[in-house]
């Protein structure tokens, strides 16, 4: 529990930085220009190195990860998505693990008591629980570029207009707000009550769904209690993608708090498991074809290593090896 303190403590200390940095200290300038450039320069740099560190890691074998027959005989069906031998199987992977976590259905969870067998079966609450979570963030970082976009583009509203399907109270309850607080809740408490999780989990995996709940917090805040002028809010973020600063005035305190969580958010991305995002895409494990039985991985690392024959090597030690009545095989072949 001690890394959950931490990871809580760091979050609010995040939290209580612009409030004293804007509230006291008054660097709206430095808070609302400042960091959020500098925030997507740490983004866009690290981004660019971990992606650069991953295409020249070393891939001696090859490492596809499966779960299925692999092709071999034409007379033994293998499994064309789970163990994909050529580019079309692994697009139609990647597609389902990109768009439906495939991954997650399958080995979660194990079952040792049916049967005397240890089975692997799947956790489907964790999966509809991570698939609700992405995709509930993905709506609502497209309803936000209706702020840095005019006019606004089409499937921004249509996204907005579902999002607000209900059309509870006013301003409207969005139903992302309500589905990604409850995606975070169940990961965090998934993390604190189940005993497995919780012994692998490190201060840096609660403290990434601590920086989540509070960006999203402070985001309904703004939206349903700390009202702001929009209009302010988008001319300021217009400023922003046009290179044109401008420092808005009719915004609180939570606003500069909700600014700074989500810049740390990008700066702190390229170096947290968050960037997994980026990463399934350069997987070994996941964009190899399943093919070791038909065609040769040469490791393109070897570098040219002399090499002698058998005939050389006895060549040069026969004498020793007639004295150790070890076999020779060219005095051999000459009987």
């Amino acid at each position: 529990m001690i890394r959950l303190i931490y990871a809580f403590v760091l979050t609010l200390f995040l939290i209580l930085i612009p409030l004293f940095g804007v509230g006291i200290l008054g660097l709206t300038r430095f808070f609302s220009i400042v960091i959020p450039y500098s925030a997507f320069l740490i983004f866009l740099a690290g981004s660019i190195l971990r992606v650069l560190s991953w295409v020249s890691s070393p891939q001696p074998f090859k490492i596809p990860l499966t779960a299925g027959q692999q092709r071999s005989l034409q007379w033994i069906k293998s499994s064309y998505i789970e163990s994909p031998y050529n580019k079309i199987g692994i697009f139609m992977r990647m597609l389902l693990e990109i768009l439906f976590f495939r991954s997650l259905l399958k080995n979660e969870k194990t079952n040792p008591h049916v049967s005397k067998w240890l089975l692997f079966t799947s956790n489907k609450r964790f999966w509809l629980m991570s698939i609700l979570f992405h995709y509930s963030l993905l709506i609502i970082v497209f309803r936000h570029l209706k702020l840095f976009f005019e006019p606004i583009p089409s499937i921004v509203n249509l996204l907005s207009r579902i999002d607000a399907l209900f059309e509870i109270s006013i301003p409207t309850i969005l139903l992302t707000e309500i589905i990604v607080l409850v995606c975070i809740a169940y990961l965090l408490l998934r993390r604190i009550v189940v005993s497995q999780v919780r012994y692998i989990s490190l201060t840096s995996d609660y403290f990434v769904l601590f920086l989540l709940l509070s960006v999203v917090l402070t985001g309904i805040l703004l939206r349903h209690l700390f009202r702001v002028d929009i209009m302010d809010v988008k001319r300021f973020a217009l400023g922003l993608f046009l290179f044109n600063p401008y420092i808005p005035h009719f915004v609180g305190s939570c606003f500069y708090v909700h600014l700074f969580l989500v810049s740390f958010l990008f700066a702190y991305f390229p170096f947290s498991k968050l960037v997994h995002a980026g990463g399934v895409f350069l997987s070994p494990t996941r964009n190899l074809e399943n093919n070791s039985r038909t065609i040769r991985y040469l490791n393109p690392w070897n570098y040219p290593v002399k090499t002698r024959t058998y005939d050389e090597w006895e060549d040069e030690f026969r004498e020793m090896m007639k004295e150790a009545n070890i076999p020779v095989e060219k005095e051999d072949r000459k009987i």
